[in-house]
Order: structure tokens, then C-alpha cells, then sequence
């Protein structure tokens, strides 16, 4: 079933009002048409409409190898095409076509966005699925003014991503805070939808918390608990704002449901609890530090609790594993305890406990509260990352590997029989080397996709990298030229 697009933008006709029946309530019109009520919107608008942009991403004109990780769905994955039509890069076949120098070296636009400015200086936080893959980012001010601009860092598993332009004098949205946010409360969602800058839209909150997966079916790791709005949104819209009546800032536009690939009536935005934690790391550490309890888990329900005698409660996470070198270990955490809120906050839904996690790095505090055998727990311990320690996580970079990667000869495939492969060269300090990896090593296959070049290798390390996963190893399969094979695991979360 078709489900959706990216988000990225805001724009909406408006009809005139009709005239309503003599029968309705005159004071219920009033009150709804009053001048302080209409002030409200055209105060927060005013507020918020020069601290929203619209990114416009550029890419080089060639095609571009593609790893299908989803086994023969064109490169689709089923999760983020809730998000939008997957990038026309995305569908190309993997391997690469020669094409004319004019032609490698002409940018052609390949995507449209928004973004919210969050400091004076030029930061912007917008959504990853606008800046991937761009060769070149353009920012379109609200007063006109056009900057380029540079991204400081992504986060997949999020879907946001931290950009800067060289500019001073910029007008930052104020961060409001989303946990405050209530069902029914008004919100105004700011963007750029097909290109129409600075348009504005107005919902209410539907519901908090809301699990995209639970209505698609796709399953991924990360963010799953949006703030659901009926404000509409389109493609432009995604890194948008979604702010309150005082014109603070509470989410970050992100996807709509439709299965047109237009606004049918709902929209999801990442809260600024998540987005605010993110982003610092971003700027920070150029990458995302993330927590992790250390448990498997299954949400609770009425069917469950009985099932496994469980009374008093019918929501929670039951806890069906915890790991050795774990927070859930520090914390005492067993096999049939039901996890019931994290620092005070429930946690009745998976979607709850991911967007707790993702405000957490390692070394923060932490308090649990957990129901086991009928009696009430609390107990408090430090998050450690998916490494069972606290240290910081480096950003990746592909240099680490410490080595260089040559084209094999004719005359040596013949000789071992190759089809395909690439030659170490140059060994240095770095991971391979650290993996016992010796110079001229000739790599087949990582991670069981064959490989022929450099570039085959740094896309399939991106790829690894990207995965947010607790695992980030590449497994080498290959052969030196004495004939010897080899096998290599390289643990690139030790960065």
C-alpha cells in the first residue's frame, strides 16, 4: 500500500467561510472569530516566519552505484518511502555508467526542503531525508538572501540533520517545550511546500506519541514517537516548523500519512525534546551519542498479561531479555519485569521508550520504574552505549581504515581466477591494520557484497556507519596474491 511522502514545506489555499445555520450557537461563533484568538495565529506567524528557510539540495549529474540492502525492491526501503518518493539516485542501478565529463560535472536540483534557524550565527536543523546525499546545498533566507551551505552532521535513525551558513544576524526560533504540549491544543505548522516560501497552515495536536510503525507495518530502528498534527503539510514541508500559539518551536516536520502522496490529513513532527539532544550532539561531537538499557523487550497488553499471569497492569514494556554489560544488569532488571516509566515519564508503548532513550547519552542518570511479581520498583543507574561502557563515540571517517585501494590487474585476476575485486595498498596505522590485515591484501567482499573499487568500499563503509544498530562491523572476505584467503571482521564503533 502506498503510504507516503517526505515532508517539506507549508501551503494552503483557503475557501471562504460558509454562512452556518440559523440554529448554531451565535456565542459559540463569536467566540471562535474573536480578534484575540485571530491575534494569536498572526502573532505566532510573525514570530516564526523569518526563522524558517527553504533548502533546496543539488546533486552531480551521473549515476551512482547503489547497494540494495532490501533483496530485489529497487533500493526501497519500505520505512522511509513512508517519508517520501525515494531520491531518483536511489533507483539507479548499482553499477556505475561512463558519462561525459559535461555530464559528471552538471548539478542538477534533486530535492526541496525546509529548515529551522536555531542560532544567530547560521545553524539550521532540518530533516536527514532533505540534505542525503546532496553534492551541494543552497539556503533560501525569507528576506531572499541565498547562502550555501554545509552540513555539520546527520542522524538516519532520527531523520535529522544539523547544516550551517555563513551568516550573522539571524533570527532564531525559540525552543518550546514538547512534553507541555497537549492533545487539542493549536499549533501552526511554517515551511516551504512545492517551492511556496514562508506559507503557513494551522492544526491542532492530534496525539503525542504516535508510532508510525504501528500504522505502517515497517519496522526500524530510532525515533518512532511523533507528535501527530492535522495541520497540513506537502513535499517541501519536511524540516519544517511545527510551532504553538506563542511561536515557540515543538517539532520538526517530518512525514505525512497519505496514499495519494499529498496531504490527506495527518502529519508527524520529530519533538524538540529529541530534536534539542540531537542536534547538540551534532554540533557537538559530529555525531549522534546514544544510550542504550540493554534490554529485549515486548509492549504489554491485556492479551500478554495473561498469558504470562501478569496482574494490575496491562501497559508497559515486558522485559523478555537483558544483556550481560548492561544499564538493565546495573539496575537489577529481570526476565518478566514490566517497565512502567523512565525519570518520572510513562512508558506504556515501545514508541515511549525510544523517545525517552534518544534524550539520554551515556553517563546520564537514570531512573527506572518497573512492576514485578505485583509490587512497584524504582531504581536508579548510568546508561552505557551498545559497547557496555560510557565513552564518546568519534565520527566516522572512511580515512580510518589507513590505507589506499588500487584497481587489480588483468594479468592478476587471470592468475587467482578473479572476477571482480580491489587491492590494499599503502597499509598505514588504522583499523585494517589493527585487524591484522597485511599489505596487499585483495578484498572481495564486505559483508557479502562483492566489490571492485575504491569507491564500492567507502559506500558500503557509509552504509555500515549509517546503521544505527548496536552492530557496526565490516566483515572482509579475500585472498592474497600467494593464494592464501583471508577473513577479516573490523569493529568500526571502535572509531
Amino acid at each position: 500500500m502506498k503510504l507516503c511522502i517526505p515532508v517539506i514545506g507549508a501551503c494552503m489555499l483557503f475557501g471562504s467561510l460558509q454562512p452556518v445555520a440559523a440554529s448554531t450557537d451565535a456565542a459559540f461563533i463569536r467566540t471562535a472569530a474573536t480578534q484575540s484568538f485571530d491575534t494569536e495565529f498572526t502573532r505566532a506567524a510573525e514570530k516564526t516566519i523569518n526563522s524558517v528557510v527553504c533548502i533546496k539540495s543539488y546533486v552531480t549529474r551521473q549515476a551512482r552505484q547503489y547497494y540494495d540492502p532490501f533483496g530485489g525492491m529497487g533500493g526501497i526501503d519500505p520505512f522511509e518511502f513512508f517519508f517520501g518518493t525515494p531520491r531518483q539516485q536511489q533507483q539507479q542501478p548499482r553499477q556505475r555508467k561512463e558519462k561525459s565529463k559535461k555530464q559528471q560535472g552538471e548539478q542538477v536540483q534533486s530535492g526541496l526542503g525546509s529548515g529551522v534557524i536555531i542560532s544567530a550565527d547560521g545553524y539550521i536543523v532540518t530533516n536527514n531525508h532533505v540534505v542525503a546525499d546532496a553534492d551541494r546545498l543552497e539556503v533560501l533566507l525569507n528576506d531572499n538572501n541565498t547562502y550555501e551551505a554545509k552540513i555539520v552532521g546527520t542522524d538516519e535513525a532520527t531523520d535529522l540533520a544539523l547544516i550551517k551558513i555563513d551568516a550573522k544576524g539571524l533570527q532564531p526560533m525559540e525552543f518550546g517545550d514538547s512534553d507541555a504540549v497537549k492533545i487539542g491544543e493549536w499549533v501552526l505548522a511554517v515551511g516551504n511546500p512545492f517551492g511556496f516560501n514562508s506559507t503557513v497552515t494551522a492544526g491542532i495536536v492530534s496525539a503525542k506519541a504516535r508510532s508510525i510503525s504501528s500504522g505502517t507495518g515497517a519496522q526500524r530502528m530510532g525515533l518512532d514517537s511523533y507528535i501527530q498534527t492535522d495541520a497540513a503539510l506537502n513535499p517541501g514541508n519536511s524540516g519544517g516548523a511545527l510551532v504553538n500559539l506563542q511561536g515557540q518551536l515543538i517539532g520538526i516536520n517530518a512525514a505525512i500519512y497519505s496514499n495519494t502522496g499529498s496531504y490527506t490529513g495527518f502529519s508527524f513532527a520529530i519533538p524538540t525534546t529529541v530534536v534539542k539532544k540531537i542536534i547538540t550532539d551534532l554540533r557537538q561531537y559530529g555525531t549522534v551519542q546514544r544510550a542504550v538499557l540493554g534490554i529485549g523487550y515486548i509492549e504489554l497488553d491485556s492479551k500478554l498479561a495473561k498469558e504470562k499471569g501478569i496482574e494490575g497492569i496491562v501497559a508497559g514494556i515486558y522485559v523478555d531479555r537483558v544483556d550481560d554489560r548492561s544499564t538493565a544488569r546495573e539496575l537489577g532488571l529481570e526476565e518478566g519485569d514490566v517497565i512502567t516509566s523512565i525519570n518520572g515519564n510513562d512508558v506504556h508503548t515501545s514508541a515511549q521508550l525510544i523517545e525517552q532513550m534518544n534524550r539520554f547519552r551515556p553517563g546520564d542518570d537514570i531512573s527506572v520504574t518497573f512492576q514485578r511479581s505485583g509490587k512497584k520498583y524504582t531504581k536508579q543507574g548510568t546508561l552505557r552505549n551498545d559497547r557496555g561502557n560510557t565513552d564518546i563515540t568519534k565520527k566516522g571517517d572512511f580515512s580510518s581504515l589507513g590505507c589506499a585501494f588500487m584497481k587489480l590487474s588483468t594479468e592478476l585476476k587471470q592468475n587467482l581466477g578473479l572476477s571482480h575485486g580491489v587491492q590494499v595498498q599503502g597499509m598505514k596505522n588504522g583499523l585494517f591494520q589493527d585487524g591484522g590485515m597485511k599489505d596487499g591484501f585483495i578484498i572481495l567482499y564486505i559483508n557479502d557484497e562483492p566489490v571492485n573499487n575504491a569507491d564500492d568500499v567507502e559506500y558500503l563503509y557509509n552504509m555500515i556507519m549509517k546503521n544505527s544498530g548496536e552492530e557496526k562491523v565490516m566483515f572482509i572476505t579475500g585472498i592474497y596474491p600467494t593464494g592464501k584467503k583471508g577473513y577479516y571482521a573490523i569493529d568500526l564503533s571502535q572509531e
